[in-house]
């Protein structure tokens, strides 16, 4: 085994980049003249965020601005899954969006058909969230990455540990 060479594929996000994120996006909200006296705010609970804003047209305004900021900080938009805006208290509007975190069960048999019809000298299984990809020439493996960055998947992957 210690000739064979291995990384690992994960999905996650960086949640201090995402506090950074909306710690700036709350900023620039409190300072722009269009939210003066709005109800505007974002928060995380558990895995998921929670923006609630005046109306829907703010809102949208809300999550332009925490987009941009996220993009700034290297943070994919591919790992956010969007619920309904729902009405919420005192006549404001709320929007739950999901924070996903690892690779699903339909994504990971996506990746392992990708990798397997490359024919490489590559063996990749699943480990509970993540993949792990083995083979003997690191050549190999540099060529399963750079397919998988290609790939139009929908979710933003890590490749970590290569050894």
């Amino acid at each position: 085994m210690a000739d064979e060479s291995f990384f690992d594929i994960a999905s996650k996000m960086d949640m201090q980049e995402l506090n950074n994120a909306i710690n700036q996006a709350e900023r620039e909200i409190t300072t722009r003249f269009d939210f003066k006296n709005s109800k505007s705010s974002i928060a995380i609970e558990k895995d998921e965020m929670v923006i609630i804003s005046d109306d829907e047209f703010k809102l949208q305004n809300v999550l332009d601005i925490l987009y941009s900021k996220m993009a700034k900080r290297g943070i994919s938009l591919k790992n956010l899954e969007y619920e309904k805006v729902q009405p919420a208290s005192s006549s404001t509007v709320r929007q739950k969006i999901k924070l996903k975190s690892g690779i699903d069960q339909d994504n990971a048999k996506k990746i392992n058909i990708l990798i397997r019809d490359a024919k490489l000298k590559v063996k990749s299984q699943i480990q509970g969230d993540q993949i792990r990809v083995t083979g003997k020439s690191k050549d190999d493996l540099q060529q399963v990455i750079q397919l998988l960055r290609k790939a139009d998947l929908p979710l933003e992957l890590q490749f970590l540990n290569f050894r």
